[in-house]
């Protein structure tokens, strides 16, 4: 889930403010027109200041004096890898495990159900957490199923977790999470999928094979098909401007099964006219069934 935050400012980054790197607005629009260009997210002036003081920090890496520098660097042929960094730096993955949990509850009482009343021969369940961050919400997706389907050990089932963010997408591989990190689960699921990891918790390793952990810009080429049973895209289209966010929609909807099932963020919401996505629920939506 990419959340940008701007709660902590740095002085106002004009070149004559005094600030440690020089930075101006044409350097600023560069960058939210990179960050635009190549994820969708959009950068409006009003980030300025979080977008300096997000990239100080790999400025002094860099031993650059000034984000012109920076600027030159990403123009340059070392840019395309310089990138990742950037996309790491200037989104702020805010999440934990079970957020907006009447979703957790729909997962429950309504999908699992029906999932495993149509996929009672096939036993093939697949659901994608777009936007991922460190893990919790496609763990806190692997609970809900592990508790839900008894012999889930005899099903195909797959959850496929995404990110921008490679160092999230590391700690959601790894699977190991602070006490802090895991108050919102609940002693009876801590006990049931968590070890003692020293002073932290690691998720089971039952839990941990249901999911792939993989790198993926959204608005590039998706190497998977589909198709899947849900989706969980929370709290990542409010960044993007309107004609992203109505393609990503269709993108999305295309890779999900008829009947199947759509989950956004608390402040979001999909009403274009026309999409063949219902509500079905608190932020919540479903693929029409007359749908192929």
């Amino acid at each position: 889930m990419i959340d940008a935050v701007s709660h902590m400012t740095p002085p106002v980054c004009r070149p004559d403010a005094g600030v440690e790197f020089p930075f101006r607005e044409k350097e600023f629009r560069f960058i939210a027109e990179l960050m635009h260009a190549t994820t969708g997210i959009k950068l409006n002036p009003s980030k300025m200041n979080m977008v300096y003081a997000r990239l100080v920090r790999r400025l002094r890496e860099l031993d650059l004096s000034s984000f012109s520098a920076y600027c030159n660097l990403l123009r340059g042929p070392d840019g395309q890898e310089e990138m990742s960094h950037l996309f790491n730096a200037l989104t702020t993955n805010l999440t934990r495990f079970f957020r907006e949990p009447h979703h957790f509850d729909h997962l429950r009482d309504v999908v699992v159900p029906a999932l495993v009343a149509r996929a009672s021969r096939s036993r093939r369940i697949r659901i994608w957490s777009a936007g991922c961050s460190s893990g919790e919400e496609p763990y806190s997706i692997a609970m809900v199923l592990a508790e839900q389907i008894h012999d889930l050990d005899a099903w195909d089932a797959r959850i496929l977790a995404t990110d921008l963010d490679s160092h999230m997408l590391a700690t959601g591989a790894g699977g190991v999470y602070s006490l802090g990190a895991a108050v919102d689960i609940g002693g009876g699921r801590l006990n049931r999928h968590f070890v003692k990891a020293g002073v932290n918790l690691r998720v089971d390793e039952r839990l941990r094979r249901l999911i792939a952990f993989k790198r993926l810009n959204l608005v590039d080429p998706w190497p998977m098909k589909g198709p899947f049973d849900a989706i969980f895209c929370r709290n990542v289209m409010i960044y993007f401007d309107a004609p992203t966010k109505v393609g990503l929609v269709r993108r999305l909807s295309g890779l999900l099964s008829p009947g199947s099932w759509f989950y956004v963020g608390h402040s979001e919401s999909l009403l274009e006219p026309g999409s063949n996505l219902v509500p079905d629920g608190r932020t919540v939506y479903r693929k029409d069934m007359a749908c192929h």
